[in-house]
């Protein structure tokens, strides 16, 4: 069967007929034990019944690999998982087959509460947090009938997890949310429709720097066809999407309804493909070409810093050197070219963005001084600042290459106006515009036209043209950003644009990386998950360094930044 081609039911009888014999006297059986559990915080108030399969070879001297699966024991498991491992065709794989959890009504004259849609069709790591940090736990504190400890691998390549209809999705959703955590998946009648947001899986998998996964689909032409959506052809479309961004998939397609018959059939061989060539990793796909246009093969994420409180206002000198600011310790650190970091500042008074200006100063938010800084940063000491404009609490700047300044004031009390700040070359200030929830980040597009703002508390970037005197016009909600599912809104922060015409913007989800036209071609995450900002640095302007939280991270990219205090750039236009 070819990695990606389609298993033709005639071959997929011819398998199981001639190789698929799970009554055979002589295979070992494996123990079914029944647990259930009732103690989570993370969907509270629900209990739950849970299954354990524990293989006959398995040795609690060696960490088993693990088998997830919701809505209980399904597919004939713990039959199938004998025969396979008996034949060597999966490794020791213990088996946690779990109901979804409901919330006992008080008495019986009211109906429980029913998680099941809850806890599997919405996207979000709730449930595999649920898995991670308490029902394996759980598991791992029981014991076989003979007293073999269960202990259960770390090790995301060593997972898989499985189900059918809002358990197929539910297993996707996990091991997109916790690569680390799972990495194989069995999706059957899988619930990519919208009753939750699963809807969206097909366009996030396409746009999203891919994940270790490796997914078998099963479906066929008479799945439900509903209010929520088209089963059947959402699977497809997620199969497309898959392909599309270099997954290790294959399917299934039958003309099965919405049931268990087809996936019964199918699971043994469906086992054997995603464990295939175990304990070799799970391969990761180059992803869509807007992806490999920017991202270099093999050149991930790399730790520059980490131990700070919040770390922000990523700059970068004409060398390549990056600064960036510690705002509840007010420090600012540098990064040389070697990428050793060194505290720069001591006292910043709680600076947040900062730019480098046409005369190579460094210029600063300071929040607690409500006044924007300049540094001189072209000799051995910064010295003293110089106060260019003070009065009102900003957040984040762009310096022009004519030296005029832009800067977001988002109304950090929730009653006092988001604003937006010009301060022109000769230091006149004055505010050019309002109206925004919580106006963040902000930076200019490559030829210095458009100014481009973040408001944090919607999905939106604004652009705005500038005007020859400084002020704006034509304010659109122009970027239209991607949320998580549990968030109501993007959280769109630090801003930058590569020469390109790209604007890079640290969300919720990771770096949203868009196109001129205002829409988002790829989603960059970092390796906590967390990005409040970004800069590209290095002599060639070609390393994105992004702040993270506690930490500071690097990585080399394809394209380069086109900085606003540097001379204007005019990009190519966009493909409308």
């Amino acid at each position: 069967m070819a990695g990606r081609g389609l298993m033709t039911w005639a071959y997929l009888a011819f398998l199981l007929g001639s190789g698929f014999t799970a009554t055979a006297q002589d295979i070992p059986q494996g123990e079914v034990q029944k647990h259930q559990f009732t103690q989570s915080q993370i969907f509270p108030g629900t209990i739950r019944d849970y299954w354990i399969y524990i293989p006959a070879q398995y040795k609690p001297e060696t960490p088993a690999c693990v088998f997830v699966c919701q809505d209980g024991v399904r597919f004939n498991a713990p039959k199938v998982f004998d025969e396979l491992i008996a034949k060597g065709e999966m490794p020791v794989t213990i088996g946690v087959f779990i109901m979804h959890g409901r919330v006992p009504a008080l008495s019986d004259q009211a109906l429980d509460r029913f998680n099941r849609s809850y806890e599997y069709d919405g996207l979000g790591d709730s449930y595999v947090r649920f898995l991670l940090d308490e029902l394996l736990p759980d598991v791992e504190t029981k014991t076989a009938a003979d007293g073999r400890a269960i202990r259960l691998s770390q090790n995301g390549n060593d997972r898989c997890i499985g189900g059918s209809s809002s358990g197929a999705i539910c297993a996707f959703t996990a091991a997109w949310e916790r690569p680390d955590a799972f990495q194989r998946v069995f999706s059957s009648i899988g619930t990519y429709v919208g009753l939750r947001g699963g809807n969206d899986y097909p366009m996030l998998v396409r746009k999203y720097e891919p994940k270790p996964i490796r997914i078998f689909l099963e479906d066929g032409s008479n799945d439900l066809n509903i209010y929520g959506g088209d089963w059947w052809m959402a699977n497809q479309e997620m199969q497309r999407s898959l392909v599309f961004a270099g997954y290790e998939v294959t399917h299934v397609w039958g003309k099965g309804g919405h049931n268990a018959e087809a996936a019964n059939k199918l699971f043994p061989e469906a086992m054997r493909w995603l464990w295939k060539d175990w304990p070799t990793p799970v391969k990761t796909g180059l992803g869509s070409p807007s992806l490999q246009e920017i991202l270099i093969p093999g050149k991930d994420w790399q730790l520059v810093g980490e131990g700070y409180q919040f770390t922000e206002g990523p700059a970068a000198n004409a060398k390549g050197e990056v600064f960036f600011n510690d705002i509840p310790n007010s420090r600012t650190y540098k990064v040389d070219l070697s990428g050793k970091v060194t505290e720069y500042l001591s006292e910043t008074k709680r600076s947040n963005g900062q730019s480098l200006g046409p005369d190579g100063g460094l210029y600063a938010v300071s929040m607690e001084r409500e006044q924007i800084l300049a540094y001189d940063i072209t000799g051995d000491s910064p010295g003293e600042p110089q106060i260019v404009a003070e009065g009102f609490r900003g957040n984040d700047l762009v310096v022009s290459h004519l030296g005029g300044i832009y800067v977001t004031q988002p109304g950090w009390d929730g009653k006092s106006p988001s604003q937006i700040w010009y301060i022109s070359p000769q230091g006149e200030k004055r505010v050019v515009d309002s109206g925004l929830k919580f106006s963040n980040g902000i930076t200019m597009s490559p030829d210095q036209s458009l100014l481009y703002v973040a408001d944090s508390r919607s999905h939106w970037v604004y652009s705005y043209q500038v005007q020859p005197d400084g002020s704006l016009q034509h304010k659109q909600k122009y970027y239209h950003l991607h949320m998580p599912d549990d968030a109501d809104d993007s959280g769109a922060d630090g801003m930058r644009v590569d020469a390109d015409g790209r604007l890079w913007v640290a969300t919720r989800l990771g770096l949203q990386v868009c196109d001129q036209a205002g829409r988002v071609h790829c989603i960059i995450p970092t390796p906590n998950g967390k990005v409040s900002n970004l800069t590209f640095g290095g002599p060639e302007r070609n390393i994105v360094y992004a702040t993270c939280g506690d930490k500071v991270y690097l990585r080399k990219v394809k394209v380069q930044g086109a900085p606003a205090h540097l001379a204007p750039i005019k990009p190519k236009a966009p493909r409308l």
